[in-house]
């Protein structure tokens, strides 16, 4: 009995949100062919998913055929076929004719597809659609000399390259999504995009970039998606962002950002997604979030913010996710979430709130019965005395909404330590 797995990307019309997604990683699609001592892997594509991002629609969810089938038994040690290269070992009882016709139906099925199965391991992977060329560089693949001109999607990734020449992509004037991620790059030339004013994401994850060239993304209108996300930034410049116009998606997180200067977002009116979480941020200026008008997702956590004030949050009424776990906050202010009209969810888990102001919650007003993704204050000392009536009455009025209930304790008084918020907050 053999098992014959035969897996095909068809189409891609999946489109998903990022919670800390963090973490969503990529997906690896595969062309596998696989039996009890046969193994052959051919890598079509790795079209990316990248916070919300979609690549071209020809890659897609996958199509498994499963065929199970009795094969006769034949002499043990049959010639295992080879082709450019390829070289099967075959298990006995294996007959080699039935595995060249397996092949072929392999090579067309994915020929039906549009994709040129490539059997030189240092080639990229070429894909092509009606909208155009993509092309999939990883190991053991090195840097193509040439690109299509029609290239849409480029992917260069896990490279370990350190430069790249400031032509690279003076061949490919349509590209639209550029994935860079896993290298080791350590700059880049001012020039690097001039060819490509149709880009429209641009994914720099995981490279060792200190800096950005000034004028970088001066023909860049149409990006809306900048991944920095895991390099090595300690600060940023306002001129570096200079040319966005249409950014919606900014990705900073897991630099080591110490400070950001006043007016970085002032031009970015559409901004919805802003990640910042995972740096060394000590204060944020007041003026942060003045310029995006429709900022929906706001992520601050992993940094050492110690207060939260009025003015940072006040220009965003249509924030939906707050995450500012893992901070050193021990204040919040009063008013500091008064105006927010559609929060979903609020992480204030693993801070050094002890306590907190009369009216904070209550500012939340219909929000809180609208924080349908719900909340999470745990890993916090909180003193559990009279100064948190208002806590406790909201708590009551929205428990069903509550993440790590176990873990939202008091640190005190003496007689309460170690009781359950929650608890305490329904005791008279």
């Amino acid at each position: 009995m053999v098992e014959i797995w035969i897996v095909v990307r068809l189409s891609h019309r999946s489109h998903r949100a990022r919670h800390r997604p963090a973490d969503w990683n990529r997906l690896t699609p595969r062309l596998k062919l696989w039996t009890d001592s046969l193994t052959y892997t051919h890598s079509l594509q790795k079209p990316q998913v990248v916070h919300g991002l979609q690549p071209p629609r020809m890659f897609g969810w996958f199509l498994v055929l499963l065929a199970r089938t009795s094969l006769l038994e034949s002499p043990e040690g049959a010639e295992a076929p080879t082709l450019q290269g390829l070289q099967c070992q075959l298990p006995a009882g294996w007959d080699p004719h039935l595995s060249r016709i397996l092949f072929l139906l392999l090579l067309f099925v994915t020929s039906a597809q549009g994709v040129t199965p490539n059997l030189n391991p240092d080639a990229c992977l070429v894909s092509q659609s009606s909208n155009g060329s993509s092309v999939s560089c990883h190991p053991p693949a090195k840097l193509p000399h040439s690109l299509p001109a029609d290239t849409i999607y480029l992917a260069m990734e896990f490279l370990n390259l350190t430069q790249l020449p400031a032509n690279t992509l003076q061949d490919v004037p349509n590209l639209q999504e550029l994935h860079l991620s896993s290298n080791q790059l350590e700059d880049l030339s001012a020039k690097f995009l001039l060819p490509v004013p149709q880009l429209k994401v641009l994914d720099l994850t995981r490279n060792a970039l200190t800096r950005l060239p000034a004028g970088l993304f001066q023909v860049s209108a149409a990006l809306h998606t900048l991944v920095l996300k895991e390099n090595r930034l300690k600060g940023l410049e306002a001129s570096w962002l200079h040319g966005l116009k249409a950014l919606g998606h900014l990705d900073l997180s897991g630099n080591e950002l110490q400070m950001l200067p006043p007016g970085l977002l002032a031009n970015f009116t559409d901004l919805h997604t802003l990640d910042l979480g995972n740096n060394h941020l000590k204060t944020l200026p007041p003026d942060l979030l003045r310029g995006p008008l429709k900022l929906e997702r706001l992520h601050l956590e992993g940094n050492r913010l110690q207060v939260l004030g009025e003015e940072l949050l006040e220009p965003q009424p249509k924030l939906h996710y707050l995450f500012l776990s893992d901070n050193r906050l021990a204040t919040v202010a009063a008013g500091a979430f008064r105006g927010l009209q559609r929060l979903d969810m609020l992480d204030l888990s693993n801070n050094l709130l002890t306590t907190v102001p009369e009216g904070l919650w209550t500012s939340l007003g219909k929000a809180a019965g609208n924080m349908k993704d719900g909340f999470d204050i745990s890993g916090n000392p909180w003193i559990c005395d009279r100064k948190l009536d208002d806590l406790y009455q909201w708590l009551v009025a929205n428990e069903d909404k509550m993440f790590s209930r176990n873990d939202t304790r008091c640190a005190g008084p003496r007689a309460l330590k170690g009781q359950m918020l929650l608890a305490v907050a329904r005791s008279p």
